[in-house]
């Protein structure tokens, strides 16, 4: 009895958690924005992204290895799973840090990203089988035009150069390639190993060309030390560890619309934590972009 009346109990808390994973990740992956803007002023750019990885790298591995998972019985899962971590870790973060580090503004920086729903929403038929409804398109629209309201008092191009708004383009495929490929080949692998083998992959190149191109200066203040344990675990495992589970269970258009709402939530906690302006546009927008996240999921 007692057996059977766990099982209803324990179904209905899974069925909570699944339709709660989205809010989760765009709360998490929102706060990925604020920790850099705590943390970068403290170090090299691509330093500071190469320790939270390498920070990420020990926790993973220590954790798989106590479970038994570090070594998969198919060794492909370690190369798709590296292929993920260059696209999705170090080419996706690194290019948005070096974006803002080449004078493109955080509001063009968010633009460019947005691009990501709609790229993935055309390439999804013919590398997915997936087809994407008329009212999916028009969601997608609509929240890139949220998206757009709401940094549209932070696009400037004044202090930009082409090598800034280069590195926004290689972010932007960055995170579209790193998505596609999960989707396509790492969807049945085992969620620990991949995690563990992309942050490998990522620590390695990041450290690499933190090593080419910088000084790799670090002050390790209070404020960058909580940045970096903040985007090491939080960020780097909870909402990537989300994010691959929604593209496990869920179409790549839908997943990849979630992302319109993280400038709006990250205007938010900017508000909320720095001070940061929020005007009436930008509420706006954030309604416009809750409204086309809301009918790309229907």
């Amino acid at each position: 009895m007692a057996s059977s009346a766990r099982a209803p109990l324990e179904g209905d808390q899974r069925g909570l958690f699944i339709a709660a994973t989205p809010v989760l990740f765009v709360l998490l992956w929102s706060t990925g924005f604020l920790a850099v803007k705590l943390g970068v002023p403290h170090a090299d750019p691509l330093t500071f992204l190469a320790i939270r990885f390498t920070i990420t790298v020990v926790i993973m591995v220590a954790f798989c290895a106590a479970v038994g998972a570090l070594r998969p019985a198919d060794r492909a899962v370690i190369g798709h799973a590296m292929v993920v971590g260059v696209l999705a870790h170090a080419t996706y973060i690194s290019g948005v840090a070096k974006a803002l580090e080449f004078g493109v503004s955080a509001g063009v920086v968010a633009l460019v990203a947005g691009l990501q729903p709609l790229i993935t929403a055309a390439l999804v038929g013919r590398l997915l089988g997936e087809n994407v409804s008329v009212m999916q398109w028009l969601g997608l629209g609509l929240g890139f035009a949220g998206v757009a309201l709401v940094v549209f008092e932070k696009l400037s191009v004044g202090a930009a150069t082409v090598a800034g708004f280069g590195f926004a383009a290689l972010a932007l495929a960055g995170i579209t390639a790193g998505t596609l490929y999960q989707k396509r080949f790492c969807g049945g692998h085992d969620m620990r190993t991949s995690l563990a083998y992309q942050f490998i992959a990522a620590a390695a190149v990041t450290f690499a060309v933190a090593a080419t191109f910088e000084d790799m200066n670090v002050a390790w203040t209070g404020e960058f030390m909580f940045a970096l344990g903040w985007l090491a675990v939080v960020v780097s495992i909870g909402a990537f560890a989300l994010l691959m589970a929604m593209l496990r269970r869920g179409q790549m258009a839908r997943v990849t619309a979630l992302f319109y709402l993280t400038p709006p939530t990250t205007a938010v906690f900017g508000y909320f934590l720095f001070g940061e302006t929020l005007g009436a546009l930008a509420l706006f927008g954030m309604a416009v972009a809750i409204t086309g996240v809301a009918l790309a999921n229907r």
